[in-house]
C-alpha cells in the first residue's frame, strides 16, 4: 500500500484544469523555475499538499510563519487567457527510490482521477555551451503520433542513459494510469539555476503546446534569486548561469 498521503487544503480534488505542470529540484532547476515563476506571476494558491514519509525530515516556516511538514505543494494558477493550469512541485523528492515511486505514482493516479489532459513532465539536462535544445519524450507510441502529427518532432535517441527521480517514473509509468505525458527536456549548462534554459522550455511551451505561460526573462531571475537563497548557494546570479555542473550528463534529473 502506498504511503504517500495528499491533504487538501482548498476543496477535496483539483478544479478543472487544461494541463498539470511537475517538476522537482534537477540539473539547472529549470523545471523548478518555470514552475516557480508561473505561481509567482500569476493568481494561484496552493490547494494541497503531498506527504511522504521518506521525504527529507525538514520542516519549515511558510509563508504565514507557521512550521509546516516537508511537502511537494499542489497549485491552482491562473493563466492569462483565463485558463487553469495546476503546478506539482516543492524543493524535494523522496530519499528513496520506493518513495519517488509511490509519489509519482499517486501522482498519476490523482491526474487520471481529474481527467487531466496532460501532464508536463519539466526537466534539464547537462549539456555543451552551444547545445540550447528541448527535447520531447514520451513512453505512449499514441501519445507520440499525436505530437507527431501537429509537427512536434519526439526524441527516439534520449535520454540514451535513463531517466531518474520522480520525472522519470511520472513519464514511463503514464501508460499504466491513461495519462497523457510528455516529458520537456531542456539542454542546460548545468547551473544550479539556469535562467536562460528554463526561459527557453517556457518559450517552448507556449509555442508547441499553446499555453500562454505569460513568463519573462526578469520574473524567471527574480525567482531564480529567491530559489538560491532558499538553498543557500552563496554565488551570485551571474557566476551560477556559467557554472559547470559536477553531475553525470547522462541523466535527465
Amino acid at each position: 500500500m502506498s504511503r504517500t498521503k495528499i491533504y487538501w487544503l482548498v476543496g477535496d480534488g483539483l478544479p478543472e484544469h487544461v494541463a498539470m505542470m511537475e517538476a522537482v529540484p534537477g540539473v539547472g532547476n529549470v523545471g523548478k523555475l518555470v514552475i516557480d515563476s508561473l505561481v509567482e506571476k500569476h493568481p494561484s494558491r496552493i490547494i494541497g499538499w503531498i506527504l511522504h514519509p521518506d521525504f527529507p525530515p525538514h520542516s519549515t516556516l511558510d509563508e504565514n510563519g507557521l512550521v509546516a511538514p516537508p511537502r511537494i505543494s499542489i497549485n491552482s494558477v491562473i493563466l492569462p487567457d483565463g485558463r487553469t493550469v495546476i503546478t506539482v512541485g516543492g524543493p524535494l523528492q523522496p530519499m528513496t527510490a520506493a518513495g519517488q515511486y509511490e509519489v509519482a505514482e499517486s501522482i498519476l493516479a490523482l491526474a487520471a482521477e481529474s481527467e487531466t489532459p496532460q501532464l508536463l513532465v519539466l526537466a534539464g539536462l547537462a549539456a555543451g555551451t552551444d547545445d540550447k535544445g528541448v527535447h520531447v519524450i514520451c513512453a505512449d507510441a499514441s501519445v507520440r503520433e499525436n505530437l507527431e502529427a501537429n509537427d512536434i518532432p519526439v526524441s527516439r535517441e534520449h535520454p540514451e542513459a535513463g531517466m531518474i527521480g520522480i520525472a522519470g517514473l511520472l513519464v514511463a509509468l503514464s501508460p499504466l494510469h491513461g495519462v497523457p505525458t510528455i516529458g520537456l527536456v531542456a539542454e542546460t549548462l548545468g547551473a544550479s539555476t539556469d535562467v536562460l534554459a528554463a526561459d527557453r522550455l517556457a518559450s517552448w511551451i507556449e509555442a508547441g503546446l499553446d499555453l500562454p505561460l505569460g513568463l519573462d526573462l526578469d520574473s524567471t531571475e527574480e525567482t531564480a534569486r529567491n530559489l538560491m537563497a532558499t538553498v543557500e548557494i552563496g554565488s551570485s546570479l551571474e557566476d551560477t548561469l556559467t557554472e559547470e555542473s559536477e553531475g553525470s550528463s547522462d541523466f535527465y534529473v
